[in-house]
C-alpha cells in the first residue's frame, strides 16, 4: 500500500461515500414500492431482486468510471460468477461488493439491510462503506484513519465501540437459524446476554461500532458468509477500535479463489477478544466430543 498516499485514500473514500449514498437512494425507492413492484428469483446461494441488480449495476458502473479495470479489479455478489477467477486474482487491489446485505430482510420490508463498499489490497480492507439506507446512516473507514458515521446531510461524527470489558456483560448478536442446532448449542453455553437477529452483517457490526452490542458470531454450517458479507464490515469495525478474527485469532483473507469465510468468526469489541475466542473454542471442542 506503500504507493497510495494519504490524499489518494481520501480522494478514493469521498467517490465511494458518494457511490454508496447513490445506491442507498435506489434501494430505498425499492423499498418502498407496493410488495408486487418487487421481482425476486430464489437461487441455491438465497434469493435475488431486481433491486439487488440495480444497485450491483450502479455501483459497478460508478466505481469503474472512476478508477478503470487497468489497476482495480472488481468482486460482487452479483456478477461473480460470470467472471473469470483470473479477472480478479490478478489484482492486488480490488473492489468488494454487496448491493444488498441481508436480502430476506429488505425483501421482508424489514429496515436491516445494508450496502457494502469495500477496497481490499492484497486480501485486507483498507477503504470501506457500510451504509444503511432506512436509517440514514453511511459508517466509512479507512485504513489507520478511525471510522465516522455521516447522515444525509453531510454531518460527522466519530464512532467507538463500548467499553465493556468482562464476558458476563458482553452483549452478543448473531444470526438467526432454527436449522443450525450446533448453533444454538454454542449460544446456549456462552457467558453474556444474546440475541438472535433478523438483518444483515453490517447492520450487526454497525450495531456494536453504536455500542448497542459488544459481539457478532458467525459459526458456518453448509454454507458461510462470503467476502462481499465481511470485508467492508470488518474495517468499520476495527477501525472503531475492534476487532474481526477466526477464531484462533487469525486475520480474515480476502479475495482468494474460494470467497466463502468458514469456520467459527468471532466480530467484537476488543477488549476481552482472545479470552471470549478462547471459551467459544472450548465450547466447540466440548460439543464436538459430544457433551
Amino acid at each position: 500500500m506503500r504507493e497510495m498516499c494519504i490524499e489518494k485514500i481520501a480522494e478514493i473514500g469521498a467517490i465511494a461515500r458518494s457511490v454508496g449514498w447513490g445506491s442507498a437512494e435506489i434501494l430505498s425507492h425499492y423499498h418502498s414500492q407496493p410488495p408486487g413492484e418487487l421481482r425476486i428469483k430464489h437461487k441455491q446461494e438465497g434469493p435475488v431482486t431486481n433491486a439487488d441488480i440495480a444497485a450491483s449495476e450502479y455501483i459497478l458502473r460508478q466505481l469503474r468510471i472512476a478508477f478503470g479495470t487497468q489497476g482495480f479489479g472488481y468482486l460482487s455478489e452479483e456478477t461473480y460468477k460470470t467472471q473469470s477467477e483470473s479477472d480478479r486474482l490478478g489484482h492486488r487491489w480490488i473492489w468488494i461488493i454487496d448491493p444488498i446485505d441481508g436480502t430476506r430482510a429488505f425483501i421482508r420490508r424489514n429496515f436491516k439491510y445494508a450496502v457494502h463498499i469495500a477496497l481490499v489490497y492484497e486480501g485486507r480492507p483498507v477503504v470501506a462503506v457500510v451504509v444503511l439506507p432506512e436509517a440514514g446512516k453511511l459508517y466509512y473507514a479507512h485504513k489507520n484513519g478511525g471510522t465516522f458515521v455521516e447522515d444525509r446531510s453531510g454531518d460527522r461524527e466519530w464512532a467507538k465501540v463500548s467499553p465493556r470489558d468482562r464476558l458476563p456483560d458482553l452483549r452478543i448478536v448473531t444470526r438467526r437459524s432454527r436449522k443450525e442446532e450446533r448453533l444454538t448449542r454454542l449460544l446456549h453455553r456462552l457467558p453474556g446476554n444474546i440475541e438472535q437477529k433478523l438483518g444483515s452483517i453490517g447492520y450487526k457490526i454497525a450495531s456494536i461500532v453504536e455500542q448497542d452490542w459488544d459481539v457478532f458470531i458467525s459459526l458456518s454450517g453448509k454454507s458461510a458468509p462470503k467476502d462481499w458479507d465481511l470485508a467492508a464490515p470488518e474495517l468499520i469495525l476495527t477501525e472503531a477500535g475492534g476487532k474481526l478474527t477466526h477464531i484462533d485469532g487469525t486475520p480474515l483473507v480476502y479475495n482468494q479463489k474460494d470467497v466463502s469465510q468458514w469456520g467459527c468468526l468471532v466480530a467484537s469489541n476488543g477488549q476481552c477478544h482472545a479470552q471470549f475466542c478462547h471459551t467459544i473454542a472450548t465450547v466447540l471442542a466440548d460439543l464436538d466430543r459430544g457433551h
